[in-house]
């Protein structure tokens, strides 16, 4: 499961931790200055956001070279582009400021910090365990020839599997992106799984778009939504030639967060086998809307 859904609300799990791990950091410092000491909860939400941009500050350092031709991307937030441990770093940093420029805070905030910082760590280290345990669904769609073909049929390289539509914006403004990296890696195969649209308003909005990708495929039920545990969005899925998971993305992909999500296939573990690549089945050419 990629998300938490209730009703028409969903929120990508990783995003649901780290808001529970603030959440439960004011929970314990609260409990813990009743005993004695000052309340951090103003202390620990302003942690937080120093956190988050020291995150960001760090990702952007890192891929600057996708952000220094545009900086207006460096502020849009919206593709997650977050290095996590560079902010860990710099809030902890900042928590042993406060507790010893304030006396009264130091046990609270610490206590806080650290209960809300271990909940993330073990809570995010067993969500990946559990995600790159999960296989490539084996579940049947339709390419634009309206022929039945098998999704696991596209195993046995390395695999990006992008579900949109053509009424969600995130979807429509990060085309272009997976557009770019369909070209620049002819090593991987992406799949573009359309959710519940006809064939004939897909094959109109990458016209109109001037759009051209290859391997897009057509989920009218949203079956590989709901088989992969995400009810969102754009989805991005990205598997190993054998069938496993090695990453999601929920949301908007930039340049950016897009190369990072692509390095998981640089490890040795994901490299594709040569005789398995070259033998392995795909069941549509490489057209425009195929």
């Amino acid at each position: 499961m990629l998300t938490f859904t209730l009703g028409t609300f969903a929120i990508a799990l990783n995003h649901l931790l780290l808001i529970s791990a603030l959440a439960l950091a004011t929970f314990v410092g609260w409990r813990v200055a009743k005993r004695g000491g000052d309340n951090p909860e103003s202390a620990l939400f302003s942690l937080f956001l120093l956190g988050m941009l020291a995150a960001r500050i760090a990702f952007v350092a890192v891929y600057w070279g996708h952000y220094r031709n545009d900086l207006w991307q460096i502020i849009d937030l919206r593709d997650g582009g977050f290095l996590a441990w560079p902010g860990v770093i710099v809030l902890l940093l900042a928590a042993l400021y406060r507790g010893w420029r304030r006396p009264g805070l130091r046990r609270p905030l610490g206590f806080g910090v650290v209960s809300g910082v271990a909940f993330w760590v073990m809570a995010t280290l067993s969500l990946n365990i559990y995600e790159q345990g999960t296989r490539l669904p084996d579940i049947t769609l339709r390419n634009a020839a309206g022929e039945t073909v098998k999704l696991t049929d596209y195993q046995g390289g390395p695999l990006v599997i992008n579900l949109w539509a053509t009424w969600c914006p995130p979807c429509r403004r990060e085309m272009p992106v997976l557009e770019n990296a369909q070209q620049q890696r002819p090593d991987l195969t992406f799949l573009f799984v359309n959710q519940a649209e006809s064939m004939q308003s897909v094959a109109t909005f990458l016209e109109t778009q001037g759009l051209s990708l290859n391997n897009v495929l057509f989920d009218r039920s949203g079956r590989l939504g709901q088989a992969v545990g995400s009810m969102a969005l754009p989805t991005t899925l990205f598997y190993s030639p054998d069938g496993r998971l090695l990453g999601s993305h929920l949301g908007e992909l930039s340049n950016a967060s897009l190369a990072r999500a692509l390095e998981s296939f640089d490890t040795p573990a994901s490299s594709p086998n040569p005789a398995t690549t070259s033998s392995r089945k795909l069941p549509c050419p490489a057209s425009a809307t195929c």
